[in-house]
Parts: structure tokens; C-alpha cells; sequence
């Protein structure tokens, strides 16, 4: 893993994009803050800039940086939650333009994983995470489903759990807004 992480770190420093596995699905990934780098995402996705992107943080903290507010709500879906889960915020800052949705919000998980966990240490901001297809094709369930376009298309790609064969899922995606209100965008 320690390769792995040196490797990543160095593409993603770089302003580059790399094909990595996350708590859920395989993803493409960048520094959230990076602008050139979420540009080369959405060039590989085939993915128009308005649509927002998912990104992955390592702890509250760290989602404090990247929103506004912190709805109530939101708090405590992520105490209770035990799988992963995105929420949807209604604020972001500090974000590359592309990242957060024209009315503000953005998707944030907080990952549990620990390759992923590791990587955003030592990077020190949030990762892009979507997953590693086109825009409209369904999401890899593993790293042998993903199109081979995809993986050329990355700087650099995860050695780690390729060799993985259960079926991942997206994690489920919710909006919580600051009034407590809840909308289910994805099961």
C-alpha cells in the first residue's frame, strides 16, 4: 500500500488524475481544490461541468472546511450511518470550480476506508471520487469491469484490490438541507 500512497500522491501534487479503490466503487480522482485536475475528470467522464462531483474527506474536521454550514441533521445521520453514505450540503467553499453544483452544494462521504483515509492525510485536502466510467454508463463493480479507456485515461491507477470480485455499489446519496429537511437523490 505504502507504493501505492507515495505514487498517488505524487500524480495528485502534480495535477493529475488517478483510478483508485474507495469504500465504495472503483473511482477517478483528483485534489478537490486542483482545478486542472477536476477539468481532466470531467474530460474523462465525457461529462459536462454542470453536473457536481462527489468528494471523499478523512473526518469532520476536514468536512468543516470544505461547507459552509453543517446542517444539524446531517451530523447525526453521519453518527449513526454504518455504511457509506454521501450527503449533500447546501454550501460549499473552498473548492475547485466543477466540484460543488451551480447552486452551491456539494456531495461529501466521509470514507472510512483506509487506503483512502491514508491518501487524504497525506495530501491534507479532499479527493474527487466518481465512479471510474462515462458519464451515463453504469458504475464498475469492480476493477475488472472498469473500460479500458478509463484506464488509460488515469495518470495513475491503484495496484491494491484489483483482484477484488464482490460487487460494489454506490453509496447512497442524500440532501440535507439546513432546516433538517431530507431528500433521497440515489438509493
Amino acid at each position: 500500500m505504502k507504493k501505492d500512497l507515495d505514487i498517488s500522491l505524487d500524480v495528485l501534487r502534480k495535477g493529475g488524475v488517478i483510478l483508485y479503490p474507495t469504500d465504495t466503487v472503483w473511482g477517478l480522482g483528483c485534489d478537490a481544490t486542483c482545478a486542472e485536475a477536476v477539468e481532466k475528470i470531467f474530460a474523462i467522464k465525457q461529462r459536462r461541468d454542470s453536473k457536481s462531483l462527489i468528494i471523499l474527506v478523512n473526518s469532520h474536521e476536514m468536512l468543516e472546511e470544505y461547507v459552509q454550514e453543517i446542517p444539524p441533521m446531517a451530523e447525526e445521520i453521519t453518527k449513526i450511518a454504518d455504511k457509506p453514505i454521501t450527503i449533500v450540503y447546501p454550501r460549499s467553499r473552498n473548492l475547485a470550480p466543477g466540484v460543488s453544483a451551480e447552486d452551491g452544494s456539494v456531495g461529501i462521504r466521509i470514507t472510512k476506508d483506509k487506503f483512502c483515509s491514508a491518501l487524504i492525510e497525506k495530501l491534507g485536502k479532499p479527493l474527487v471520487s466518481t465512479s471510474a466510467n462515462r458519464s451515463g454508463e453504469p458504475a464498475p463493480g469492480n476493477f475488472s469491469e472498469i473500460p479500458e479507456e478509463i484506464i488509460k485515461a488515469a495518470d495513475y491507477t491503484v495496484t491494491i484490490r484489483r483482484e477484488e470480485k464482490r460487487k460494489a455499489k454506490p453509496s447512497p446519496v442524500i440532501r440535507v438541507e439546513m432546516n433538517g429537511e431530507i431528500k433521497i437523490l440515489r438509493r
